[in-house]
């Protein structure tokens, strides 16, 4: 079988049998593209490697017009004297061989059918030799090896000499050349394809500029990808009365996009097939399965819990779907790879025609399913043991410390909400499991979510047990986003409960946290009220670490009643039981709070010592929230004190910085507006600012796991 071959001579000479194709109108956004490869094939560049540039990426995403753009510049250039252009058809059943290449090439080249060499390696020295005769006559020829599929199709076609050379494929071929990976278009870009595309049908249609939103959406469902963005605007094309709403409505719905993106002739479904079929069985297998991973990524141990291998071989399997551009490793993190959401719907597919074959494959698949949902929630529940005070729960040694459970929980974070949608007990657990660390990380719209997906779980698995907890924790969320009316009835609730069961440490932390709230709606004696109750409970079940708690709520509350005696006196127990629980993080809080007590009575020098060593214990534990407030209090108390107003600008700047690194916007900004500030008139200054001591409920035990 004979490879397609096309020449294209800049100078008269009696080989040129046909140019490049001329570029679609709607070609665009490739401008860094363009310069790499142009970078690679300027005969003035630095250096002596070969002038080889190899384009990869998934099928559609424009290499083969990339490589036809850079053809054209270079010729701009003057850089080459003729193009030879020939089709490998890596991905079709039959691709071309490298010795039908080499006699495609070497017939564009002039040489007569009676003087080809048999198929061998004689065909390979007669195509080098052809090409050195030409370079000695002064000529540099550019040869496009366009849909290369592997490395023995091109090694043989490499021009010798200054001649260049382009080779696109959807594999990563290395070793031929500089590599460059042919990504998608930027959303900007995919519209001025679109409307290119359109216009070029129709230069009257105007369905982009009418409805630029609408058209953005198109995009966006097709991926940014120049194959899918074609077919749409053939398809709109061939129904000019559709408006792109109505066209990006159809792309939205998951289940049938693979079947909006088919005009008849070409179809994305199609080419995504010819990439699968290339693939062994094992990474045909890995890569449906992928698709049952819930977020956005996956890191290569939940992908091998997934596959039910040992993790190097499954490294493996992820490296070979990656350079056929199935999977794409994460450019932000190394060890972690995702999957474009055309080719996951696709994975998708190509999983339920395997389920539909009877039921142990629909086992298998479930099997791989609640394997990682559990690996995510143990996982999770181990993590999650690093952020509760000390001796309140064993400490798992799957992680060795907050800081690295702290960098698991960020790299999992959108995986472990989307599996907390997957079945109610995943639910249950990681609505436990991920509310320290949401509320840690300031993610607090992600904390109300899972806080009331346990809800709906305890409902659905009907665990009273566990639902006092769970409207406990969401009461907490609701209150840290200052929804307070409903904060106040999840605490209730939580509170009446608990009354009925007879659960007294339960009734405890519900009145400690309806007291916080309580105190937030400024009904200060029913949340004094509140706190000696909780105070009282905890005493009875013996809850130290609740006492100290409790202690710190009752001073925050007296503070805002005025009675500075008697808040200095409860942060001051609340600062030694805190120290008995070897509760460093507490003792922060307590110490913050202690200087808003000597504030208000005027001990001002107190009040700054107490301060710094605040903010000092608070930057150790990294708690960047509670910092950028603890900040704020000894800004606050400098100004009280009529300090330098250069030191309260300071610790303003100081305040934005940690509330920025808590990810806390709003709050780094109203300390940026106090910075030029350096007088606060007395009754806007704030007190007790350090957030109340919550009393959080861990739930969901190993038993309600997934």
């Amino acid at each position: 079988m004979t490879a397609s071959t096309y020449v294209q001579q800049y100078a008269p000479v009696p080989t040129a049998l046909d140019a490049l194709p001329a570029l679609p109108q709607e070609f665009t956004g490739r401008a860094d593209d363009l310069a790499f490869i142009l970078g690679v094939l300027d005969p003035d560049r630095p250096g002596d490697g070969p002038a080889v540039a190899v384009l990869s990426g998934w099928g559609g995403v424009g290499k083969t017009t990339l490589a036809y753009a850079a053809g054209h510049a270079a010729q701009q250039r003057d850089w080459f004297t003729g193009v030879l252009l020939v089709d490998l058809r890596g991905y079709d059943p039959h691709p071309a061989q490298a010795e039908d290449a080499l006699e495609a090439l070497l017939r564009s080249l002039g040489v007569r059918p009676e003087h080809l060499p048999p198929p061998g390696a004689g065909r390979e020295v007669l195509y080098r030799s052809q090409l050195n005769v030409r370079q000695a006559a002064g000529e540099r020829l550019l040869v496009v090896a366009d849909n290369a599929s592997a490395l023995a199709q091109v090694q043989p076609l490499l021009p010798p000499g200054h001649h260049g050379m382009l080779v696109t494929s959807r594999d990563g071929l290395p070793g031929l050349g500089r590599m460059r990976t042919v990504n998608r278009l930027q959303p900007d870009d995919a519209i001025t394809l679109l409307q290119a595309a359109l216009k070029s049908n129709n230069p009257d249609d105007a369905r982009v500029e009418e409805d630029p939103g609408a058209a953005e959406r198109v995009v966006l469902a097709c991926g940014c990808l120049p194959l899918a963005l074609q077919i749409t605007a053939a398809l709109l094309a061939q129904d000019p009365g559709q408006p792109l709403s109505e066209r990006a409505e159809a792309l939205s719905q998951a289940a049938d996009v693979l079947d909006g993106l088919s005009d008849g002739e070409r179809s994305l479904r199609a080419m995504f097939d010819q990439s699968l079929d290339r693939l062994s069985l094992q990474e045909q297998d890995l890569f449906r399965l992928l698709s049952l991973n819930p977020g956005p990524d996956i890191a290569t141990p939940a992908a091998a819990v997934l596959a039910g291998q040992p993790q190097p071989a499954t490294e493996r399997l992820l490296g070979r779907l990656a350079a056929s551009h199935l999977i794409e490793r994460n450019p932000a993190a190394r060890g972690r790879w995702q999957m474009h959401d055309l080719l996951r719907a696709y994975a998708n597919e190509q999983a339920e025609t395997v389920k539909a074959r009877g039921r142990d494959p629909r086992r298998r698949y479930d099997q791989a399913r609640t394997r990682l949902i559990n690996h995510y929630t143990e996982h999770a529940q181990a993590a999650d043991t690093h952020f509760h005070p000390p001796g309140s729960l064993p400490v798992s040694s799957r992680f060795s410390d907050r800081e690295q459970a702290l960098a698991w929980f960020d790299a999992e974070r959108e995986n472990l909400i989307a599996t907390a949608h997957t079945t109610p007990q995943a639910g249950l657990s990681l609505g436990f499991a991920l509310g320290a660390y949401l509320s840690w990380r300031r993610r607090l719209q992600d904390l109300v979510v899972v806080c009331s997906l346990a809800l709906d779980a305890c409902r659905t698995l009907n665990d009273p047990h566990n639902e006092a907890s769970a409207w406990n924790n969401l009461g907490n969320a609701l209150r840290q986003l200052r929804r307070f009316d409903e904060a106040l009835n999840a605490h209730q609730t939580d509170l009446n409960h608990c009354q009925q069961t007879d659960d007294t440490h339960g009734q405890a932390g519900a009145w400690n946290n309806l007291g916080n709230t309580l105190q937030e709606l400024r009904r200060y004696d029913k949340a004094h009220e509140a706190h000696q109750t909780a105070l009282t409970l905890f005493q009875q079940t013996g809850d130290t670490h609740g006492q100290a708690g409790a202690w710190n709520n009752l001073g925050n509350t007296l503070q805002e009643l005025r009675r500075y005696d008697k808040a200095l006196h409860a942060h001051e127990t609340a600062r030694t039981l805190f120290q008995h629980t070897d509760d460093t993080h507490g003792k922060a809080v307590a110490r913050n709070n202690l200087g808003t007590a000597y504030r208000g009575l005027g001990r001002f020098e107190e009040a700054v010592a107490a301060g710094r060593q605040a903010v000092e214990m608070l930057v150790a534990a990294e708690d960047w929230f509670r910092t950028g407030e603890a900040w704020g209090e000894l800004a606050t108390t400098l100004t009280a004190a009529s300090a330098d107003p250069a030191q309260v600008r300071d610790a303003w700047n100081e305040s934005a910085t940690a509330y920025t690194r808590a990810g806390a916007d709003e709050e780094a900004a109203a300390s940026r507006a106090h910075t030029d500030s350096t007088k606060i008139p007395e009754e806007q200054l704030p007190v007790a600012a350090c957030p109340p001591s919550e009393e959080s409920s861990s739930g969901a035990g190993t038993g309600a796991g997934a």
